[in-house]
């Protein structure tokens, strides 16, 4: 099994950037590029409450965990968790100045409501995977909370969405290391996508940019 250095790590919410559309990530993990909307102005909002207030705080037998960083040098990636509640579990782990065993539990914050894909799924799944490594424990469960219904949704952490994660990974790290943004490939969901007007997805139809803008004059 390869294991990453720390230099090789990749941004661990980039997972659902490529799970969403490789070249989006491309875009923003390679090429550094960036464009606000409405939905990414108000996710980062969201994010920012759910990481506002105390780092740390215990509720009964629940220790709840604010902003908690976590890596991965087997999957090479690493990130924050939103939040990770730790319940008092005599099946769970030993944590550091605390008497007891305890459970992980990661719950990622998501601006809107629960979508037909999975690939917010995916980014908790690799935030389980993290938590797993650091702590040598088994994490099964993990919640979505989204802000729009203001509810939590809870996910099994299944055998399918972690052999997902693995191979979203592999494929970040070769675009990554060859420098490589995909091409396009146009669907209804570019139009929910922040970078649509650096993207400029109506390329993907033509081989080459001279027929696109001899396409867009003739059309002129």
């Amino acid at each position: 099994m390869k294991v990453y250095s720390e230099e090789e790590y990749l941004n661990l919410a980039g997972i659902q950037h490529y799970a969403f559309c490789p070249r989006q990530w491309a875009l923003i993990h390679i090429e550094k590029q960036w464009q606000d909307n409405l939905r990414t102005v108000e996710g980062e909002l969201l994010h920012k409450n759910a990481h506002e207030g105390q780092a740390f705080e215990k509720r009964g037998d629940i220790l709840i965990t604010r902003g908690m960083p976590v890596f991965s040098a087997s999957l090479g990636i690493n990130g924050v968790c939103d939040v990770v509640e730790f319940h008092k579990d005599i099946a769970g782990v030993e944590l550091f100045g605390r008497e007891g065993k305890y459970m992980p539990y990661p719950i990622e914050y998501k601006r809107g409501k629960p979508k037909e894909s999975d690939i917010d799924i995916l980014q908790l799944t690799a935030q389980a995977m993290c938590i797993e490594e650091m702590l040598c424990c088994k994490v099964e469960i993990g919640y979505l909370f989204y802000g729009e219904i203001r509810h939590r949704q809870k996910i099994v952490i299944t055998s399918e969405y972690r052999s997902k994660v693995r191979e979203i990974t592999e494929q970040m790290h070769m675009c990554y290391n060859r420098q490589y943004t995909p091409k396009v490939k146009q669907t209804k969901k570019c139009n929910l996508c922040s970078l649509k007007d650096l993207c400029v997805p109506a390329l993907g139809r033509f081989s080459t940019v001279e027929k696109y803008i001899t396409k867009m004059i003739d059309e002129d």
